[in-house]
């Protein structure tokens, strides 16, 4: 059903002749009303093998996605491409996902996106039985697995959807996911024989250099000047992102740094610039790129380890999605390792510092024993540590396992712009203006400003309404919230500040329960995962990318020939009075003019050797690789 309308469903929505590897199969699966499970690298084209399906088979296709800011980012996307699709989160009021879930049940919706908290809600479930679901497709599914690294209680209620829609085949996808966690995945959706695709993870055309560095500073600038194209600098801190984008734009580097304590126009902005590569490097927190689709990022830095290999191979992996070459460059020195090491030791909190950070939570909101569970709550955990003196990555530890165990919700930080629709008619909206008049320059600017304002929330910019209407900011948003107390209209405004939420009610912290058995197994596995990352850091005998990727369960995996471990075999593999002046000629060449790499690898009479030695010279900065074309860095 549907299976002839892939391909020009493929052409006409996203300009495409073909699928990748394994699409097709992945949603002809799909389309014969199978259960699936697709494992795809970060890059793979996820998003297609559930969105090209979900247009073939018609009616609606229910996303489910933990991430406001991915599902943002793919509704955005959708609509600029023309497909009607909507997203429901705990950022948005009551009012706007009543709307949207009528607009599902009773419109020309194609996509809904769902985080996995809104799917045992009664206004979800009444709506959910009225629309004409034809499939559900889970992302970011190794959530859903007690044993993965991003466990998160909600996937677990899933599976009830399936009482709702029998007859819908589910499907699951995911960039990172061990064997354990796969297996996980098909018993918890209670997917009965499913189909599974799993492409390896290896990026052929990404390669990964870890560099023991002790002036990291003066490496990370090289690496910039000696290549080209767009990047990413992963630091641990706010502060160190300021330091970093300053010292490489003292080096004539364009760069802008980017993290969650900047206003949300401001951080908008810096990421649109550097989309549309007006800022060429982004230095940032870890919460970046998530939910972003930039094809063409050339280098991914990490200026510090991460954790674990899953969080370092989704980070890297947003280098290269466009499938040309790519890098990603992890900088370490002994004080790194140290780090880690420390971190592995208090990696698990105890059970009596879980306690402490939940009450301090109950306080900090005010909240009373079994209240909280239809509230989403703004969160500034910054705040939070600094009014209870606590320590701000071991409250962060505490959080996620009281998250995992259920007891409090924890939203990502996403930027939403103010909204706001009116909630009278016209008729009754020209009485009050007629009994209002002072708001009458204010309602007239809007009604001009904006259509749809009746039907359905719009996107409004205060700055514009207020100088069209001739008022403050400051006096146009009061206006606006005394409109909203009085049912005129509704009014949200923007916000960036994740929310939190607690699932069955606040409990006494001494009443908190964590099963000793499955405390004890995820302090384990949390050990499992830091150490393995840590002796991937510190051994450099064997491959990085073989290495992770038999992590990921793929033990027929090879040296991949392009990593850091790699090339400085082949460099010693090339230490030859022949191998040496064949360097000093392609070096020559490039110097005259860009040259083609298939014309290099056709003219040399060795050309495995070309090939690896084009790598190492790569790989050290010597030559630029761009597409086909190789040339000199800039200087």
């Amino acid at each position: 059903m549907g299976s002839d309308l892939i391909h020009p469903i493929l052409k006409q929505y996203w300009g495409h002749d073909g699928f990748r590897p394994m699409q097709e199969e992945i949603i002809r699966s799909v389309l014969d009303g199978r259960d699936t499970i697709a494992l795809l690298p970060t890059g793979g084209g996820k998003s297609i093998c559930y969105q090209v399906p979900g247009l073939a088979l018609g009616g609606l296709t229910l996303v489910i996605s933990p991430l406001v800011a991915l599902m943002k980012d793919q509704v955005d996307t959708l609509q600029k491409m023309g497909i009607k699709a909507v997203f429901i989160s705990s950022v948005m009021s009551y009012r706007e996902i009543d709307i949207a879930l009528d607009n599902c049940a009773y419109g020309k919706v194609k996509f809904l996106y769902v985080s996995p908290e809104r799917l045992k809600t009664e206004l979800f479930l009444a709506r959910v039985k009225k629309m004409n679901v034809k499939l559900v497709a889970i992302d970011e599914a190794h959530c859903i697995s007690q044993w993965g690294y991003d466990f998160r209680p909600p996937y677990l209620q899933i599976a009830e959807l399936r009482s709702h829609l029998p007859k819908v085949p589910f499907m699951a996808l995911t960039a990172t996911a061990t064997p354990e966690v796969i297996k996980d995945i098909g018993e918890r959706l209670e997917m009965k024989n499913p189909q599974i695709f799993q492409k390896s993870f290896d990026r052929p055309n990404l390669s990964y250099l870890f560099l023991k560095e002790s002036d990291k500073e003066n490496r990370l600038t090289s690496i910039f000047k000696k290549s080209s194209g767009t990047g990413i600098v992963y630091t641990r801190n706010r502060r160190l992102t300021v330091e970093v984008a300053n010292l490489l734009k003292h080096q004539s580097i364009s760069a802008d740094f980017y993290h969650a304590g900047l206003e949300p126009e401001i951080r908008n902005q810096k990421q649109q610039d550097w989309i549309a590569n007006k800022t060429r490097v982004i230095v940032c927190t870890n919460a970046f790129g998530m939910g972003i689709d930039k094809p063409d990022v050339r280098t991914v830095v990490h200026f510090q380890p991460p954790d674990c290999i899953e969080a370092y191979f989704q980070e890297a992996g947003r280098g290269g999605r466009d499938g040309k070459p790519a890098y990603g460059v992890l900088l370490y020195d002994e004080r790194d390792i140290e780090d880690l090491e420390f971190q592995l030791k208090n990696a698990f909190p105890e059970k009596s510092e879980i306690r402490t950070v939940y009450q301090a939570l109950v306080n900090y909101f005010q909240l009373a024993v079994g209240s909280g569970k239809d509230d989403f709550l703004e969160f500034d955990l910054l705040d939070f540590c600094k009014t209870y003196n606590l320590n701000h990555l071991k409250s962060l530890k505490c959080l996620d396992l009281l998250a995992k165990n259920d007891y409090i919700f924890l939203t990502d930080s996403v930027f939403m712009p103010s909204r706001l629709m009116f909630k009278v008619d016209k008729n009754e909206l020209y009485s009050y203006q007629l009994k209002y008049p002072r708001l009458d320059g204010i309602l007239k600017t809007i009604l001009r400003s904006y259509s749809g304002i009746f039907d359905e929330f719009v996107v409004i910019r205060e700055k514009d309404i207020a100088f069209r209407a001739k008022t403050s900011v400051e006096k146009l948003i009061k206006d606006l919230e005394n409109l909203h107390k009085q049912e005129i209209l509704v009014y949200v405004p923007q916000s960036s500040l994740p929310k939190i939420n607690f699932p069955h009610g606040v409990v006494l912290a001494k009443d908190l329960f964590f099963d000793s058995e499955t405390f004890e197994k995820r302090k384990k596995q949390v050990e499992i995962r830091n150490q393995a990352f840590i002796d991937l850091l510190i051994d450099d005998e064997g491959c990085r990318t073989q290495r992770m990727l038999r992590y990921f369960g793929e033990a027929d995996a090879k040296p991949c020939g392009r990593c850091d471990v790699c090339l400085q075999k082949v460099k010693k593999d090339l230490s030859t009075k022949d191998l040496l002046k064949l360097e000093s000629l392609v070096l020559d060449w490039v110097k005259e003019k860009p040259i083609s790499y298939d014309w290099l690898i056709q003219k040399t009479e060795h050309p495995k050797q070309m090939q690896e030695l084009i790598r190492f010279l790569v790989g050290e900065g010597k030559i630029v690789q761009e597409g086909n074309w190789l040339k000199q860095p800039k200087q």
